[in-house]
C-alpha cells in the first residue's frame, strides 16, 4: 500500500503519545499532523484534511467524542477514518464511541506495532470497496452505491460509509439471513478487529436514520432485510 499520500492527524494531550505514534507513522511514510487539545484538533483537521484521525478520549476544551461528533457533522469528514485511542476500557464507553461515528476503538496501553497494524488494516479495508455499483430499488427505497445515498419517497438520506455498506449488503438479498461473522467480514474485513456490538450500533443508527423497520434481528444468528 502506498502510504506516502495518506495524512494522519493525532490528537492527544500527552506529548510522549504524540511522539511515539507520530514516529511510527512517519516510519511507514504517513504524513503526520498533531494537536494537543480538542479545539486544536478540529482546526488542524479542517486545515490538513487528513485521511485518518486518531483521537484521545480525554482532552482539554473538547473531548474525543465531542471532536468526532463535530467533524462528522461536516460533509468533508463524513468518510474520514476516525479512531479513538483511550485508557478507558469500558464497554458502554466503546459503544458510545462507535455511535458518534468512530471506525475503531483502541484501548491503551497498546504497542506501536499493534497500533500500526490496526491503522494499516483500516486503510486496506477502506480501499476494498465491498459495495457494488448496482442501484437497489425496493418499494419506495432506492440505494445508490455510486453517490452513497439512500432515497425514500424522493427524500435523500445520508448514511455514514459503514452504515451504507451494511444496508447495501442486507438489501442486496432481501429475506436472506446474514450471519454476524459474515457481516463483519464483508463490511469491516477480516483484518480489522471489531466486536458484535459494532454491528448492533450501526444497525440501530440505520433504523433511526431511515425511520423504518426494514432490518430484522434474527436472535443469536444475524440480521436480514425485510420488505
Amino acid at each position: 500500500m502506498n502510504t506516502k499520500s495518506k495524512k494522519v492527524l493525532i490528537a492527544d494531550d500527552e506529548e510522549d503519545i504524540l511522539e511515539i505514534i507520530g514516529y511510527n507513522l512517519r516510519k511507514e511514510n504517513y504524513e503526520v499532523f498533531t494537536a494537543k487539545d480538542g479545539k486544536a484538533a478540529i482546526e488542524k483537521a479542517k486545515e490538513s484534511k487528513p485521511d485518518l484521525i486518531i483521537l484521545d478520549m480525554m482532552m482539554p476544551f473538547y473531548n474525543g467524542m465531542e471532536v468526532c461528533e463535530i467533524l462528522r457533522s461536516l460533509p468533508q469528514f463524513e468518510e474520514t477514518l476516525i479512531v479513538f485511542l483511550t485508557a478507558i476500557d469500558d464497554e458502554s464507553n466503546e459503544i458510545k464511541g462507535l455511535e458518534t461515528g468512530a471506525d475503531d476503538y483502541i484501548t491503551k496501553p497498546i504497542s506501536p506495532k499493534v497500533l500500526m497494524s490496526r491503522v494499516n488494516a483500516l486503510f486496506r479495508r477502506a480501499k476494498k470497496e465491498e459495495v457494488g455499483d448496482k442501484i437497489i430499488e425496493i418499494d419506495n427505497m432506492k440505494i445508490d452505491p455510486v453517490q452513497f445515498i439512500v432515497t425514500i419517497d424522493k427524500e435523500d438520506i445520508m448514511l455514514a460509509k459503514k452504515e451504507f455498506e451494511l444496508l447495501y449488503l442486507l438489501a442486496s438479498t432481501p429475506g436472506r439471513v446474514f450471519l454476524r461473522n459474515e457481516i463483519l467480514n464483508k463490511v469491516w474485513g477480516s483484518e480489522v478487529i471489531v466486536g458484535d456490538r459494532t454491528i448492533d450500533v450501526h444497525i440501530r443508527k440505520i433504523r433511526q436514520k431511515l425511520n423504518l423497520d426494514c432490518i430484522a434481528t434474527v436472535k443469536g444468528v444475524g440480521y436480514k432485510f425485510v420488505i
